[in-house]
């Protein structure tokens, strides 16, 4: 769980985002940043039984940086104001399939599977996408995956309007080619961060995200 002063360090950041702010409260952000490892520590103990692929990591793997990146956003405030942290099935490869948690007031959510791959990742995804279709329709149709996440996301900005290079428009698996990311993410509550057994209950909610986690790795893993 996320501790009262962890959120409430969140909340008044939303109200001081300035390096002014963060200078005066360096003491409340070292504290805070205690508690976020806590919590990282305490759900990646209950997620690395079920996905042994999670074995290698380490809390500073999971985390990161309070420093928002200002160089090309309108909006400067120096400091994130979200709580993230991303289990990583592979934290030697720069984009591996992995899982997702988001806090943030009234926006939070679970995550996972791959964003925005690189040209080369993208077309080892959907060449493993055309062979095994079928497979994939299994993954992200079984019940405890529907449960969790509702679907892949697809919309026009994730998706392509047309077939991809190479592939048919009337491929079966047509919808799943034209995607640029291969993520599932649900909305929670606030308040479950703040339940005493929140580690549990949001691992046996990640892990349905494994199969398609496991799917995307493969096809990562292959050859040319």
């Amino acid at each position: 769980m996320i501790t009262k002063e962890a959120l409430q360090f969140l909340e008044d950041l939303i109200a001081n985002n300035n390096t002014e702010w963060m200078h005066a409260n360096k003491k409340r952000y070292d504290n805070y940043k205690k508690d976020y490892h806590n919590f990282i520590a305490s759900i990646l103990a209950e997620m690395k039984p079920l996905d042994k692929s999670l074995e290698p990591l380490e809390v500073k793997n999971c985390t990161f940086r309070i420093n928002r990146d200002i160089r090309f956003s309108k909006d400067k405030s120096p400091y994130k104001t979200n709580m993230g942290v991303w289990f990583t099935q592979n934290k030697f490869r720069k984009n591996s399939p992995g899982y997702y948690i988001h806090f943030e007031k009234g926006n939070s959510f679970i995550a996972g599977g791959v964003w925005c791959p690189e040209a080369d990742e993208l077309k080892k995804i959907r060449k493993e996408i055309a062979f095994f279709f079928e497979e994939l329709e299994t993954i992200v149709n079984d019940k405890t995956f529907k449960k969790e996440f509702v679907a892949i996301t697809y919309d026009e900005i994730n998706s392509l309007k047309n077939a991809p290079k190479g592939f048919e428009p009337n491929h079966p698996a047509i919808e799943f080619l034209k995607l640029k990311s291969f993520t599932a993410s649900q909305k929670i509550d606030d308040v479950l961060f703040t339940d005493k057994d929140f580690s549990k209950i949001i691992a046996q909610k990640l892990i349905a995200l494994k199969p398609l986690n496991d799917f995307l790795n493969r096809a990562l893993e292959t050859e040319d």
